[in-house]
């Protein structure tokens, strides 16, 4: 009988999850509209530059002061979701949805290289723990409920129900329990079957399937998951020195920092709009074979590594998780690139597409190994990718790219970023 109204609450939670998780998708898909047309409206009037730095500068000090509403609100809230879990924190108030929904869409609809999956998971997670507090269940069946639904959030933020369950056992925590796996199943299907509604049922990411790439390639793989693994470690240290630099500058107003950091942002944002935001449109454009020169190339690595963890110390609410694909789908372009410009006779021995599916592969191939070495969760990052990306041609090279980025990163000793990110939370640092 437990388990049945344990399934009821997390069905009718993950609805509401849906609901509101594909309202965020759908007011952030038409910032990122407006911030494309202001990027042009910018360059095209005379002294226009000023207008994309201030709005988003603006956008991000409102979403800071927002934060100091409902601090709990702040950065992603993956960690806060696993503080729960482990007992470390209380489940978040109601309170928390309204000011993630709010400060989210100011942060990230203004540009900053945050991802939607964070406050997706929090809001869901905390209509989890409130749909549990108002049947009266057990403290236990509560952060059962907020467990299972932060599952639903993931789903939700990427149109992926496996993903999203595989990210609760695997990051969220690591075990699996029978009552956890049901409710986790009941509010993943009940919340994105609801958010399709209002997103569409599609993938992500629209991809032409690229071919396998032969046997002979695959060293070439596991080359590119070890210097993904440095890189992520690498990823992984930004982001937590971005914010021990921020806690330095505690005697500057929140507010003032996250505008700074936001003009910063938004000088970008003049400069190219794919440098900045989520990256979702950058993704598809490399996932589409569009032609990016190799200057312009390097320039989208260059920004966005640095943005990401830049933007994430505004301490707005924002996650990690999209922006990283972004990052991964670049990195794995640019290794097709070099590849094609060092041994141009390996493509070209591919088929007549080869150049244009090794690209694609690798981009596909670098989203999920990037994940795995900065989260340490590769089955959870596989699994995201095949269902965004609907490409299951390229699952022997993620599996094995995975493999090697989370070895050389657990040998580099960096640590998973949301184990270190719950560490400073608990420690009361931003």
């Amino acid at each position: 009988m437990r388990l049945l109204w344990l399934s009821v609450i997390a069905l009718i939670a993950g609805a509401a999850a849906g609901f509101v998780g594909g309202a965020f998708r759908w007011v952030l898909f038409h910032a990122d509209s407006l911030r494309a047309t202001i990027s042009e409206w910018a360059h095209a009037t005379p002294g226009g530059f000023v207008v994309p730095v201030l709005l988003t500068a603006l956008a991000a000090a409102a979403a800071a002061a927002v934060v100091r509403l409902s601090p709990r609100s702040s950065g992603s809230g993956i960690q806060d979701v696993e503080a729960v879990v482990r007992g470390e924190a209380e489940p978040p108030p109601l309170g928390v949805l309204p000011a993630r929904f709010i400060g989210g869409t100011l942060a990230i609809g203004g540009g900053l290289v945050l991802g939607r999956e964070g406050p997706t998971v929090h809001m869901a997670a905390t209509i989890g723990a409130s749909a549990g507090r108002a049947t009266r269940r057990s403290g236990d069946d509560v952060r059962v409920v907020q467990t299972a639904l932060s599952g639903a959030g993931l789903a939700v933020a990427f149109n992926a129900p496996i993903g999203g369950a595989l990210f609760v056992f695997e990051e969220v925590t690591k075990r699996i329990q029978l009552r956890t796996v049901v409710a986790t199943l009941a509010s993943v299907g009940a919340a994105v079957a609801c958010a399709r509604l209002i997103t569409g049922d599609r993938p992500d990411f629209t991809v032409v399937e690229p071919a396998s790439i032969p046997l002979f390639a695959l060293p070439l793989v596991l080359i590119f998951g070890v210097l993904l693994g440095a890189v992520g470690s690498a990823y992984s240290f930004l982001v937590i020195g971005c914010l021990d630099i921020a806690r330095r500058l505690r005697r500057i107003p929140a507010t003032v920092r996250a505008a700074c950091i936001g003009a910063i942002v938004g000088g970008a944002l003049f400069l190219d709009p794919l440098t900045v935001g989520g990256g979702d449109a950058l993704t598809q454009a490399i996932l589409t074979g569009h032609a990016i020169a190799l200057p312009v190339l390097v320039m989208y690595i260059v920004i966005r590594f640095i943005a990401g963890p830049l933007s994430y110390a505004a301490g707005t609410p924002g996650g990690l998780f999209a922006p990283l694909l972004a990052l991964g789908a670049l990195f794995g372009l640019a290794f097709s690139r070099l590849v094609d410009i060092l041994v141009p006779s390996f493509t070209a021995g591919l088929g007549p597409n080869g150049s244009r599916d090794f690209a694609i592969t690798m981009a596909v191939v670098g989203m999920s190994a990037l994940f795995a070495a900065v989260v340490r969760a590769p089955l959870t990052g596989i699994a995201l990718i095949i269902e965004m990306t609907a490409i299951t041609s390229a699952s022997i090279p993620m599996i094995l790219a995975a493999v090697a980025a989370v070895i050389m990163a657990t040998a580099l000793r960096s640590k998973p970023v949301y184990e270190s990110l719950r560490h400073l939370m608990i420690d009361g640092k931003p």
